[in-house]
């Protein structure tokens, strides 16, 4: 499955490399690091940064003194990213786990449901940062598993190889060794612009539930993630 990203395939199927979600995925890391007191780190990392939209955002909401850099394997990826680089923005095309550096925040947006042995991949990036951020899709919901064609499209069109609950991502991580300081629901199906018709036909009964009952509305409806800072 990793050769999709690097002979052209998911450029092809995912011609933005998802940059139209990147400052909406962006405001909430913000904020999850600020609300836990994380609002000046030092040095931060995305693994799988992608076309880097995500790391250009934050580097215009952190200190100038923050160094940000962003490590990506597919070089249609890193030739978007180098558009974007400067000052104290970087990024490389390769493998975090080929560099001997640490950070103060490491981030993995939408990245170890793509990953084979991702349990090997979670140790290993537990040894990369102080506190790691996670955001995760959680497509297990009860509509996705008795639809079963949406499973089959995330796996087909943006990589998906393993689907997640809640309780099942966060159980994922502390398996690997980490402890969970904060988490929260994000909601692209409600809060996105751009949404497809059947999207726009479940946005409120989406935000009714969710109202009365988050976790009802997650693994029933589903069209949720997970956003995770951990250590």
């Amino acid at each position: 499955m990793a050769s999709i990203y690097t002979d052209g395939t998911y450029l092809r199927q995912n011609p933005n490399w998802h940059q139209d979600d990147s400052a909406w995925k962006a405001g909430h890391i913000y904020d999850l690091l600020a609300q836990n007191g994380i609002s000046e780190p030092g040095s931060v990392c995305e693994i799988g940064c992608g076309a880097g939209e995500i790391l250009r955002v934050l580097s215009d909401r952190f200190p100038r003194t923050t160094q940000l850099v962003g490590y990506d394997i597919s070089p249609m990826a890193y030739a978007i990213c180098q558009q974007k680089a400067g000052g104290n923005l970087s990024y490389k095309l390769g493998d975090l786990f080929d560099d001997s550096v640490t950070f103060d925040v490491v981030m993995a947006i939408d990245v170890f449901e793509h990953v084979e042995d991702y349990f090997s991949f979670l140790r290993r990036l537990r040894e990369k940062g102080k506190f790691k951020v996670f955001h995760i899709p959680l497509e297990l919901s009860v509509q996705n598993v008795l639809r079963g064609r949406p499973l089959l499209d995330a796996r087909r069109s943006v990589g998906h190889i393993h689907h997640f609950s809640t309780e099942t991502a966060i159980a994922a991580l502390e398996d690997t060794g980490y402890q969970i300081v904060d988490h929260f629901y994000t909601s692209g199906r409600t809060e996105l612009p751009g949404l497809s018709w059947k999207s726009k036909v479940l946005k409120w009964p989406r935000r009714m539930v969710y109202r009365v009952s988050p976790s009802t509305a997650v693994r029933v409806l589903g069209g949720y993630s997970l956003m995770v800072l951990a250590r």
